[in-house]
């Protein structure tokens, strides 16, 4: 059988420095065995990786204008079921009165809209023109983590630690430092690590697809933290934006989807660090390579 004689992570551990997308190759020798480089090879497989953590929420947060007579309102819609730190800056201001001269900032509660600002013409015979910005991340930067220890989210195994924290392969971008890489069988139930409330989820993503995360689940913990289960089976998302899942429940199916090189469960920690999503340090509560306490095949 076909062997790994140079292991990725080695490969790319020879890059002196790290960007937010990597190009590698792979290529199978006349004897079967698989390689893994940063140099372009004849015939190769190309594999780009980029940032693993992509959601698009454009269309679920979202700077809505609404005018009248006496001008227009800018109003901040949140369809998410999770807090937004939003900011909404105008540049190019012109015949506008009411026009904020710094970036307002606001935390948005899920499910929510807020007026943000009001715009008046100064002249009324003249069009007011201006150019809106909105920034924003997910989360309540105010909050602050608290101590937890996380079970081991799947049931079965043991299965190993394929890369850890600072990884050299992909986890090396502030959404993903400290994210672990467990190396499991495609199909093998991944069960919430902690309570929350599940706040997005992408079930229909095949192979590769267009987003480096493929299927994932996405749960906000009470503290303001989330937790984040990626490279899930398509279809296999057993749970629903909106629902609250308590810990040990069923989530979905470990799969290969997205950059993944290989079938695995990506499990990182993430909160709001002021306008930015970040990961953060944690720890299981045992180690990865033993059989969980709570997920064992089988148990309730």
């Amino acid at each position: 059988m076909p062997v790994r004689s140079l292991l990725l992570f080695l490969a790319l551990s020879l890059l002196t420095s790290h960007a937010n997308a990597l190009t590698i190759y792979k290529y199978v020798d006349k004897n079967g065995v698989v390689t893994y480089t940063d140099k372009a090879t004849p015939g190769a497989q190309v594999f780009v990786f980029r940032d693993r953590m992509v959601e698009h929420l454009e269309k679920l947060v979202k700077l809505e204008t609404r005018k009248h007579a006496a001008g227009e309102t800018l109003l901040v819609r949140n369809d998410l079921y999770a807090p937004v730190e939003v900011e909404l800056s105008l540049n190019d201001v012109s015949n506008a009165s009411g026009a904020p001269d710094k970036p307002i900032r606001w935390v948005l509660p899920a499910r929510s809209s807020i007026r943000l600002a009001t715009l008046a013409p100064l002249d009324a015979s003249k069009a007011m023109r201006y150019t809106p910005r909105l920034r924003y991340a997910l989360g309540d930067p105010r909050l602050q983590p608290s101590l937890y220890r996380y079970p081991l989210p799947w049931r079965g195994g043991p299965f190993r630690l394929t890369q850890g924290a600072n990884g050299k392969y992909s986890h090396f971008t502030p959404k993903g430092r400290y994210a672990l890489d467990i190396a499991m069988p495609v199909g093998t139930p991944i069960v919430a690590a902690r309570s929350g409330m599940v706040v997005k989820v992408e079930n229909q993503q095949s192979g590769r697809g267009n987003n480096p995360s493929g299927n994932f689940v996405r749960i906000l913990h009470d503290d303001g933290t989330m937790g984040v289960y990626l490279h899930l089976t398509r279809g296999s998302v057993s749970v629903r934006e909106g629902q609250h899942v308590n810990v040990g429940d069923a989530l979905a199916l470990s799969g290969n989807t997205g950059n993944s090189t290989g079938p695995h469960l990506h499990f990182v920690v993430q909160r709001n660090v002021g306008l930015a999503l970040e990961s953060i340090p944690y720890d299981f509560a045992q180690p990865v390579d033993t059989l969980p306490n709570f997920a064992v095949v089988g148990s309730n």
